[in-house]
C-alpha cells in the first residue's frame, strides 16, 4: 500500500477546503505562504498535493478532477511530481537519515527559486514537517518567505507542534481538522474495507488519524504481524526491540501515539503507580521531540520501567 501524498489521486474529507483555496486561486487572491497546520496524519499533506495538481494542471490536457475531487494520473504534472522532475514543484522534508532539516536543503532551496523558470506557471514549493526545522534553516527559509518572487506560493506543513512564531507570523494559518467519525470514514474509503476487521480494538482511540491507522496496517503487513492477533503491549515491545523507529518518522510518530493509549487503557485505581510514570515518560516523549532528543535510551527506558515494571 503506497501511502505517499503526492500518490493519493483521491482527496477524502477536506473539500470544503479545496474549494476554498481553488476560489481563491481563481479570484488571483491566493496567499503565497499557506501553513497548513493540525493532527499528523489528518491528510494535509494529501490536500496541499490536489491544490498544487489543480493549480499545475489548470490549462494541461486531463486537468485536475474538481467535481470529483481526484487527481488524473495521466496528466502531465502528476507524472512529473510522480518522478520527481517537475520544474514547477519543490518538495523539502526531512531527509531519513537527519532529525533536522538542515540548511543545506534551504540553501538549495532558495539558489532553485533564483533562477528563471523554464515557463509562466507557477511555481510551488511544499515544505512538510516544518516543526522539524532547524534555527539555522528557520533563519534562512525566513528570508526567502519576507520577499519571495513572482509567481511563487509556499505552503507549509505543521504537525501541531511548536515552531517559531517569526516562521508563523509571515504565513496565513488554515487549520485542518477532522472528526472521530471523519477519521473512521476516510480510512474505510482508502482501505476500501472496515478497518475494525484487521486491528485489535486496543490499537486505536478516538484520536487516532487515517494515518495513523493506515501506517499501522501498512506496518504490520510488511512486517508480517497480525494485528488482530497482537496486543498493544507485545506490538509496543516489537517495535522498540527490533527498532523499527529508528529510520521511519511516520512509525515513530506511531509508536508514541501507541505509548499514549497504553498509559490512557492501563491506568486505574489498582495500578495508580502508573499515573507517575506517564507523567514521566510524556513530558520526555515532548522533551524528545521538541529538541531531537535520542529516542532510543527514552523508548529502552520505557520498555524496562513500563512493560516490564
Amino acid at each position: 500500500m503506497n501511502l505517499s501524498p503526492s500518490n493519493q489521486l483521491n482527496l477524502f474529507g477536506h473539500h470544503a477546503e479545496f474549494i476554498n483555496f481553488k476560489r481563491l486561486y481563481i479570484n488571483k487572491k491566493l496567499p503565497n505562504k499557506i501553513l497548513l497546520s493540525g493532527e499528523k496524519g489528518i491528510g494535509k499533506s494529501t490536500l496541499a498535493y490536489h491544490i498544487i495538481n489543480y493549480i499545475l494542471s489548470y490549462d494541461e490536457d486531463f486537468a485536475y478532477d474538481v467535481k470529483n475531487f481526484k487527481i488524473n494520473p495521466d496528466n502531465k504534472s502528476f507524472k512529473l511530481i510522480s518522478n520527481k522532475s517537475n520544474p514547477n514543484f519543490i518538495s523539502i522534508d526531512i531527509n531519513e537519515d537527519k532529525k533536522s532539516i538542515d540548511i543545506n536543503q534551504i540553501r538549495h532551496l532558495i539558489l532553485t527559486l533564483n533562477k528563471s523558470s523554464f515557463n509562466i506557471k507557477p511555481r510551488l514549493v511544499l515544505i512538510d514537517n516544518i516543526e522539524l526545522l532547524n534555527i539555522n534553516s528557520v533563519n534562512a527559509l525566513l528570508k526567502v518567505l519576507e520577499e519571495p518572487n513572482d509567481n511563487i506560493y509556499f505552503i507549509l506543513i505543521n504537525n501541531n507542534k511548536k515552531t517559531l512564531p517569526t516562521l508563523k507570523s509571515r504565513c496565513l494559518n488554515y487549520k485542518i481538522h477532522l472528526t472521530t467519525n471523519q477519521s473512521f470514514d476516510i480510512t474505510n474509503k482508502i482501505l476500501e474495507a472496515d478497518y475494525r476487521n484487521s486491528i485489535n480494538d486496543e490499537m486505536i482511540n478516538d484520536y487516532s488519524t487515517p494515518g495513523t491507522i493506515l501506517n499501522l496496517i501498512n506496518f504490520a503487513s510488511q512486517n508480517d504481524i497480525d494485528l488482530k492477533d497482537i496486543n498493544l503491549k507485545d506490538f509496543i515491545k516489537k517495535v522498540i526491540m527490533e527498532k523499527k523507529y529508528k529510520k521511519d518518522q511516520f512509525i515513530k510518530h506511531l509508536l508514541y501515539f501507541l505509548i499514549e493509549i497504553y498509559f490512557r487503557k492501563n491506568i486505574s485505581i489498582k495500578n495508580i503507580k502508573l499515573l507517575s510514570k506517564q507523567k514521566y515518560f510524556l513530558n520526555k516523549i515532548n522533551d524528545t521531540k521538541i529538541f531531537n532528543l535520542d529516542d532510543e535510551s527514552l523508548l529502552m527506558e520505557f520498555e524496562d520501567r513500563v512493560l516490564n515494571g
